[in-house]
């Protein structure tokens, strides 16, 4: 892709995988938004789509800033990004909905969110912005900032169950280690 003379690549990040520690840290404010910033959120949106996913956390490619990138069309038509986000719930019950994760690869899980808040955020270019979001991408959205805490959906369920997925997991990654 070339850009003002500036060609740039796009590449596939690693995805971390739960238990992986550097998931759990927490993600810093992005102090200016330069071209090293959105060359990442481009890498994001590649890396999101391969995947493929609707929602990708910076934390989850081991980048530990507050970026976000989405994506909940059919078509991969509405890419949205959140620098610095903030989120206030609007309205609305909590409802229990089934939520995946591109670091928790094969395990779904209910999780009890809100589907009405509000973002405000910085956009690709560094403006502030606000949008009210409902249904699936107020939970993305919910979902993906839980990651720039530190905190991911298996969280949200017993230990029971968050330390089963965690052995499946581990017992996969040693069997990748093992082919590679």
């Amino acid at each position: 892709m070339t850009t003002k003379g500036i060609t740039s690549f796009m590449a596939i990040l690693d995805i971390l995988e739960f238990p992986d520690t550097r998931l759990r840290t927490k993600a810093k404010p992005v102090l200016d938004v330069t071209d090293k910033t959105r060359q990442i959120i481009e890498d994001m949106f590649e890396t999101m789509y391969e995947a493929p996913g609707i929602g990708l956390a910076a934390t989850q490619v081991n980048v530990h800033q507050q970026i976000v990138v989405i994506d909940v069309s059919e078509d991969k038509s509405e890419p949205l990004v959140f620098i610095n986000p903030k989120v206030t719930v609007l309205d609305g019950e909590p409802e229990l909905l089934q939520e995946g994760c591109l670091s928790v690869p094969g395990f779904y899980e209910d999780v009890e969110r809100v589907e009405h808040c509000k973002v405000e955020a910085l956009n690709k270019n560094g403006e502030a912005f606000e949008m009210e979001a409902k249904g699936l991408l107020a939970v993305c959205i919910q979902h993906e900032l839980d990651h720039l805490q530190g905190k991911l959906f298996v969280d949200y369920i017993s230990n029971t169950k968050r330390d089963r997925i965690r052995k499946k997991l581990e017992k996969a990654h040693r069997l990748q280690a093992k082919q590679a």
